[in-house]
């Protein structure tokens, strides 16, 4: 009779084996990258955002003070001997192109890998729509405050001494740095996880995405026959 107590072949005799790979499964899994500062999907969303309101700010600013000559307009110079050009008058697309940029940075935060390519798109377009605009009102001011001129005189074509504030190089500033941040979506991009498997790399050959699943990647890894537990 042996001592041990424990008959030969009992399960206790032996330290139970562990699945094959299970020791060293945390070891060899891929640590996830870390994102930059610059390539967060926040950061890049609120930089665009910033910038195109304040493209948009800039319209509702005065851009140029237009001070009409006497001998042509008469008597109506007596009341509107200087008119103020707001930036929503003297360039009526900054203001619409630079809502166009917000609309396109707020939907490139939930967009597609292919999506954010035309996003971008729009968004440099929208850009150089506002630097553009705002260039040739610098560049002519006159012809720019004619609009205002007119509907605050009567009189069309009339000569002004025209001062440029500091407002339409502005929007020239921002037109350029939005153009800028919108380039930034294309590699920041590959650093922000994607939610549906159209657009995460990798499950069309069976891995699944790493990080948390969630209700609709279940639904979706299920009806591929795939076990998300």
């Amino acid at each position: 009779m042996s001592g041990s107590g424990v008959a030969p072949g009992h399960p206790g005799n032996a330290d139970k084996p562990g699945k094959p790979g299970q020791a060293g499964k945390a070891a060899k899994s891929p640590k996830p990258r870390a994102v930059p500062v610059w390539a967060r999907k926040s950061n890049v969303v609120l930089l665009i955002t910033l910038l195109a309101l304040a493209a948009f700010g800039t319209t509702t600013q005065t851009w140029m003070t237009a001070t009409l000559d006497p001998n042509q307009v008469g008597q109506a110079a007596a009341t509107q001997n200087a008119i103020q050009v707001q930036g929503s008058k003297a360039a009526t697309t900054v203001t619409a192109l630079a809502l166009v940029a917000l609309a396109g940075g707020l939907a490139a935060a939930i967009a597609g890998r292919i999506a954010r390519w035309v996003i971008t798109a729009i968004i440099l377009l929208a850009s150089a729509g506002v630097v553009t605009a705002a260039a040739m009102v610098l560049a002519d001011p006159l012809a720019a405050a004619q609009g205002t001129i007119a509907g605050a005189t009567g009189v069309s074509g009339s000569q002004a001494h025209i001062e440029v504030t500091a407002f339409p190089v502005l929007a020239v500033v921002a037109g350029c740095l939005l153009a800028l941040a919108a380039l930034l979506i294309l590699p920041a991009s590959h650093y922000w996880k994607t939610r549906t498997k159209y657009d995460a790399p990798g499950t069309a050959g069976g891995a699944a995405p790493a990080g948390p699943v969630d209700e609709i990647d279940s639904w979706d890894r299920l009806s591929r026959g795939e076990d998300p537990t």
